[in-house]
């Protein structure tokens, strides 16, 4: 038993690590201009604070994510 939960923990942690992908914007044009936005408006690009910024921004202006 233990050694198939063993296999089981494993098995999981290696679908973890492949799904770690991330979202894409669906709509490139706008996601670039506001990513462009941030860039001048924050001077530490890439930061928590610009993403954030960003993320929030780009759906404000009707963008989505896949």
């Amino acid at each position: 038993y233990l050694r198939q939960h063993k296999l089981k923990q494993r098995k999981r942690r290696h679908n973890m690590a492949k799904k770690k992908s991330g979202s894409k914007p669906k709509n490139a044009a706008l996601y670039s201009r506001v990513k462009s936005e941030a860039k001048k408006k924050f001077k530490v690009y890439p930061s928590a604070y610009a993403n954030a910024w960003l993320v929030r921004t780009y759906k404000k202006r009707g963008g989505t994510y896949a």
